[in-house]
Order: C-alpha cells, then structure tokens, then sequence
C-alpha cells in the first residue's frame, strides 16, 4: 500500500461536535466506521461490563435498520463499529454504522438473549488461563481504578441488565464530542461531504458525561493463586508510560526486543530455543490516555518454574546495565520497522490505526515519521526506559499454579 500523504486525508469537525476522517484511494474496497471514546473504565460499579454488552446489543437494531456484515470491538477506553464493503455499499454501509451508534434501542427481548452469548463468552475466557492472567494483572496493577475493569464484566451483574440501563451508559458516554467517523475509499469529496452531512450532520449535539472511573493507586504486590492446572501461569511488569508521552515509541522498540513476536525476542530465545521449557513466552505493553501497563508472561511445567524465572529476570538485568551495541540496535530497529511496513499492507489496520490516532491526537504520523522516531532512539535511552519500567522494586508477579 502506497504511504498515506496529507492530500489524501479530509478531516474536520460538524457543527454537532462528531469528528469525520476520509482517506482517499483508488481501491474498490471500502471502510466505514465510527469510534467512539467510550469504554470499560467509563462503567459505574452497578455497570460491570457494560461497554461491551451494549457494544453486542446494538446490533439487534436501530430506531430504522438491523445490523448485518458489521464489525465491532469494546476496549479499556474506546468502541468501534465499522463495515469492509464494495464501493457502490459505502453508502449502506455508512447509514447503518451511524444509525447502529447513535440510534440503538437495546430491546429487552433480544438483549436478553445476548446475555447467554456473552455469558458463554465470560465462562470460555475464564477457562483460558493464559487470557484470564492478563486481566487480573491489570486488576492487579491498577489497584480500584477503572482501568483495572474486566472487559467483558461480571456474569452475575450481566444478567440483571435492561433496556433502560444500556440506554442510560449510551446518554452519558457516547456524546458526539467523543465520536469519530472514518471512512477509506474512492468516494469524491463532494459526494463525502454529502452523504457526512445527510446521516451525520442531523446527530442532536450531546457532550459526553463519561468519567474515567476510581482514580487507582499502584503498589507492587507478589501474588500467587492455586487454579489446579497441569502448568505454572507467570506474569510480571508494572505500570508504564501513557499515550502522550513520548518515551512510549521507546518502550515499545524495548518491547519488541524483550518479548515482542520475533522469534528472536530474548525471552524467546534463552527460554523457549535454548531452554526448551516453555512454548508460550512473551511481553507487551499497552498505552492509556493517562497511564500504561507491561506484562511479561510465560507459561511452563511446574518443575521448570524457578529456572524460567530465573531466565526472565536476567533478561531484564541486561537491558536495565548492558547498552546494546551499535549492529544490535541497528538488527532491533529494522526488524520494528519491517513490521510497521507489513502492517500497512493491510489496509483495514491503517484505518483503524488512523482512526485510533485521530480519536485520541485528531492528527496522525506517516509511517516515514514512526520510523524517524525509532531511528532516533539510543542504546542510554534504552536502558533508561529500562530501569525505569523494569526496575525490581517497581515490578509485581502473579503467578496461576
């Protein structure tokens, strides 16, 4: 995929608040879209998975249209709703995005239905060690905050949900000053503009009444719980940097280096090549508006358990006191930004990517820019990174045996 340049993107703001992001191509596949900063840590404590239960019962309806062929994700602080469409469907395909986001209404006879749907999904995701550790991790780690939520929620609080409660969170948080709609195409502007106007500029204004939750407050902890499974469960990290600072582009390429999906991660090499004790080894980080989290887990045999550890935490000794050298950097950033490039083959991540981007910055950087950052990082910057997010006294543990 061609590199995005300015004159292909339109993006502007309606009179009602709601922010639109066109980016122009000639491919007959279209995207369409509408992400809305709204998410889990914007629940109250009577609404225990919320986000995500209104994210499934949108698409039983609208005050005009049903949903098919649309495709939907709840995170910490977002949800999208988008559609992948030949170009003569964009027009559908936008009506029924903005109708799914702005006119749901949540009938109680199919809502709970859905209930059972995402209770099932509750009860498969809590039978997967290796996806559950990550949740109460966080939990963990941000301590009474909203960020510490679970997702998909508590079934016990699910069950009890109506119409009246899912109206209530989508009055209070998904005010069109949170909104943004995208789209990727080859429709003209002017045609955009029309259709943006039509099925976007008639939304009555409504600013977000959404709070970001429990302010938390970390304290490292070591914690082990007895789950009864055939394999030791190890997770490790801590709290790291937000969004909006900018040693997050170097905790990132620390990341990748540490545990990220190359098979010659450290981790990966010194515990699951050389040790042959674990098939599942790895690290990443997550980035909030006002906070970020690392995680380094693995997974293995009980008998393997104190090695591994063993293995991992000098892992992180050498990036927090040995600079890399000059060809292991250089290795480090082309293989980053060799990944940034296949990324942007896809062209339904870039747009969700920009879109992520103009949600939070309402700007987006090239990929030419990303890689100029990544070039610019030092062998002291990261091990400054590292010994401050790596640090022992700043680091927990949770262990499933």
């Amino acid at each position: 995929m061609a590199s995005i340049t300015e004159s292909d993107i339109d993006f502007y703001t309606l009179p009602n608040g709601i922010r639109v992001l066109h980016v122009f191509n000639d491919s007959p596949v279209a995207y369409c879209g509408v992400g809305v900063q709204a998410g889990t840590r914007n629940e109250l404590e009577t609404e225990s998975g919320m986000a995500h239960f209104i994210e499934h019962t949108m698409f039983k309806g609208t005050a005009h249209r049903k949903a098919w062929h649309i495709n939907a994700y709840t995170e910490k602080e977002e949800t999208f709703i988008y559609a992948t469409v030949l170009e003569p469907y964009f027009e559908r395909a936008m009506e029924l995005c903005v109708s799914l986001v702005t006119q749901p209404v949540f009938p109680q006879k199919e809502i709970d239905k859905e209930k059972e749907v995402i209770i099932d999904e509750i009860n498969s995701y809590n039978d997967s060690p290796a996806e559950l550790i990550y949740d109460d991790f966080e939990a963990l780690v941000f301590n009474g905050g909203g960020l510490g939520r679970s997702v998909l929620g508590e079934a016990d609080a699910l069950v009890g949900y109506t119409t009246h409660q899912a109206l209530e969170f989508h009055r209070r948080c998904y005010g069109t000053d949170k909104m943004l709609f995208f789209s990727m195409g080859k429709t003209p502007r002017k045609t955009l503009r029309r259709l943006v106007d039509k099925y976007l500029g008639s939304v009555p204004e409504r600013r977000s009444q959404a709070t970001q939750g429990a302010p938390f407050c970390y304290t490292p902890q070591q914690i082990v719980r007895n789950k009864d499974l055939h394999q030791v469960n190890y997770m490790t990290g801590g709290l790291a940097y937000s969004l909006h600072n900018d040693k997050r582009v170097t905790l990132t390429l620390l990341n990748n280096i540490l545990g990220g999906p190359g098979q010659n991660s450290r981790l990966n090499v010194s515990i699951r090549e050389k040790g042959g004790m674990s098939y599942t080894v790895e690290s990443s980080y997550t980035a909030y508006t006002d906070a970020g989290i690392v995680f380094v887990y693995f997974s293995t045999d009980p008998r393997h358990r104190d090695r591994c550890v063993a293995l991992l935490n000098g892992e992180l000794r050498r990036l927090r006191n040995e600079p890399l050298t000059t060809s292991q950097l250089h290795r480090a950033k082309m293989q980053l930004e060799g990944q940034m490039g296949i990324s942007e083959e896809s062209k339904e991540a870039v747009i969700i990517g920009m879109a992520k981007s103009f949600l939070y910055y309402n700007s987006f950087s090239p990929i030419e820019q990303r890689i100029a950052r990544i070039e610019g990082i030092t062998a002291a910057q990261l091990m400054d990174v590292a010994n401050e997010v790596f640090a022992p006294d700043v680091l927990s543990s949770l262990v499933y045996i």
